[in-house]
């Protein structure tokens, strides 16, 4: 019966680490089309790095590798492995709930900052990199500036024209800034956001649960064979 619970618990949490390795290369590989395809981490000056793409890549890294010590642990059933899964997803699990608490607590002191943060970033106009980047952003987005286009001062770029426009002036430049956009994205997909963060949540639960489970189970038969 033990030998039974085992094998089922162990295929089990082989599927469930095979399907979160695709999840994590999935998110890998949209974080690197996302990275050809535009920079946005030219929005924040003071944290390049910190794009969207470059964040999916990261947290598909982590997901394959993570997904990885957890089939290993499963099929070769080792002891070892199946702990470090599940302190890993747990460290995971308490990084997410602490980023949630943050952004609940600190949400208007976090707006302010990445709206001054990318305020400075237009300061540096004699940047070729930042200059095409905040062209593409604009134009894809169809904003202009930070809150609008006075964010530019006396050098407006041309793509914060509209395409329309015969000739570029104040009348003429997109009427939204591109932190509004930003923001008007995310609070329009923060339905979908939410419950795909409780989904995700849940399926950790349920691979801690499966890890630990298992483990014990191991421990158990160990424990009964030497006796």
């Amino acid at each position: 019966m033990a030998q039974g619970c085992l094998k089922t618990l162990k295929y089990m949490l082989f599927a469930f680490n095979l399907i979160f390795w695709i999840c994590g290369c999935v998110i890998m590989s949209l974080g690197i089309y996302l990275l050809w395809l535009n920079n946005f981490g030219a929005l924040l000056s003071s944290l390049p790095s910190l794009s969207i793409a470059n964040i999916l890549i990261i947290v598909g890294s982590v997901t394959m590798v993570v997904a990885f010590l957890g089939c290993m642990g499963a099929i070769k059933e080792n002891k070892c492995l199946l702990l470090s899964f599940f302190i890993l997803l747990l460290l995971i699990l308490m990084i997410e709930v602490t980023a949630a608490i943050i952004l609940f607590f600190y949400e208007t002191q976090i707006n302010n900052y990445v709206k001054d943060d990318m305020k400075l970033g237009l300061k540096n106009k004699n940047n070729t990199g930042i200059m095409e980047a905040w062209d593409k952003i604009q134009e894809q987005l169809q904003c202009c500036g930070v809150v609008n286009y006075t964010d530019w001062g006396d050098t407006v770029p041309r793509s914060c024209c509209q395409e329309k426009a015969t000739s570029c002036n104040s009348t003429n430049y997109f009427s939204k800034g591109c932190y509004g956009r930003i923001r008007d994205g995310f609070e329009s997909n923060f339905l979908t956001i939410g419950i795909t963060i409780i989904c995700v949540s849940i399926v950790q639960v349920l691979g801690m649960s499966f890890a630990m489970t298992m483990y014990c189970h191991i421990c158990n038969n160990y424990k009964s064979y030497n006796n």
